[in-house]
């Protein structure tokens, strides 16, 4: 895989992202290195002489994508905010900065996250393991969870603002190029808005 990177920038980028796309449509056992090659216009064999295998390729992707969340976390994230929707709205910030990367990121790991096969199930359960924790404590650790509703769970919140984002990132993907992507962000924070008058003991708007 060493030999991988010393092709030059655009050319990684350009396989990984065809990589991201087809894996990310077609699961883990529907996407084939025929495919991926196709997808980016190069060779199959040229894909199989630098990854050797469709696992050492997935996995290598997997690791890519979490270690790019982690670390465009790691630099943008402000540990001051502590209101829920407010880091909410900063996680997707973060995302789509992360997405202009690599835009199927986001699809890739969606597809991820359901990836049943026992050929990659047990590498993956480590990443998600590690993923989960450390989204714990990007959204609830230092939360002011006195704002919300006496009925109302913010963890279970949080689940579903993960369940909402998969057809955010699905929009997004669809949009190759990212023309749209401020409109999807415009209405995504409109929701929120929305869910904050609702959820919040004073209806408090977003701003």
């Amino acid at each position: 895989m060493e030999d991988f990177f010393t092709l030059r920038a655009e050319k990684q980028n350009h396989i990984i992202d065809a990589a991201l796309l087809v894996f990310g449509r077609n699961g883990y056992k529907k996407a084939s290195i025929a495919d991926i090659a196709a997808r980016a216009g190069v060779a199959k064999g040229m894909i199989t002489y630098y990854f050797g295998s469709k696992k050492n390729l997935y996995l290598y992707l997997s690791e890519l994508c979490f270690n790019t969340i982690n670390n465009t976390m790691e630099e943008k994230f402000d540990p001051f905010v502590t209101d829920f929707f407010d880091k909410m709205k900063m996680m997707a910030d973060i995302k789509v900065s992360a997405m202009k990367k690599h835009p199927a990121i986001n699809s890739f790991l969606t597809s991820v996250y359901y990836e049943k096969d026992a050929e990659v199930a047990t590498e993956l359960a480590a990443y998600f393991e590690t993923g989960l924790k450390t989204r714990e404590k990007w959204i609830l650790q230092e939360t002011d969870v006195s704002k919300f509703k006496d009925d109302i769970d913010p963890k279970l919140l949080d689940k579903f603002f993960v369940w909402a984002a998969e057809g955010f990132a699905a929009s997004i993907v669809e949009d190759e190029n990212m023309e749209h992507t401020e409109e999807f962000m415009h209405d995504f924070y409109k929701c929120m808005g929305w869910m904050k008058k609702y959820f919040y003991k004073n209806g408090e708007s977003t701003g």
